[in-house]
């Protein structure tokens, strides 16, 4: 019986398997939190572009006085990739004063999927030649929630984390 006990303690058979089941999680939960982070960046860039592009068109004068929604559907036909754009964005577009610099009070006021009541957001267009500040905040389920990054992003009631751009024009006379 003896014997039989160091015979089994010596065999390797196995090891390999031991490393692996040490070793796995911790390459896979890397490559998922890449995965979520790939996503993560492609998105911000893709709003990041829907914004220039629409602020490219408020600045020149070929969007005249648009609507918070217009300035949404606008942002999103620029986005291209954007899963439920138009009823994740809110728009702020705001006057910055140029003899105070007062801005706008942060945070930027974002839509939580898991409210009744959404933020009310402002649009005022301002006049000629006058400093313009738009803040535009999006949301969006993270692909592989239970990934290690998609637990530490800082998410609303519904598990929506929060992507926000900005930009400043003058508009033209």
């Amino acid at each position: 019986m003896i014997r039989s006990l160091k015979r089994f303690l010596r065999q390797e058979r196995g090891a390999v398997t031991i490393e692996f089941v040490l070793w796995f999680p911790l390459f896979f939960g890397i490559f998922l939190s890449s995965v979520e982070s790939g996503m993560l960046m492609l998105r911000y860039v893709m709003l990041e572009r829907g914004v220039d592009v629409t602020v490219r068109d408020l600045r020149i004068g070929t969007l005249k006085f648009p609507s918070h929604d217009d300035l949404k559907r606008e942002i999103c036909r620029n986005s291209l990739i954007l899963p439920d754009c138009v009823e994740g964005l809110t728009v702020e577009l705001q006057p910055v004063s140029t003899t105070t610099w007062q801005m706008p009070p942060a945070p930027i006021a974002c839509i939580d999927r898991s409210e009744v009541v959404q933020p009310v957001t402002t649009i005022t267009h301002g006049g000629a030649n006058e400093l313009m500040l738009i803040r535009v905040c999006s949301k969006f389920a993270p692909i592989l929630p239970t990934s290690v990054l998609g637990m530490s992003l800082k998410n609303d009631g519904a598990g929506n984390y929060a992507l926000v751009a900005a930009s400043a024009f003058v508009n033209e006379p």
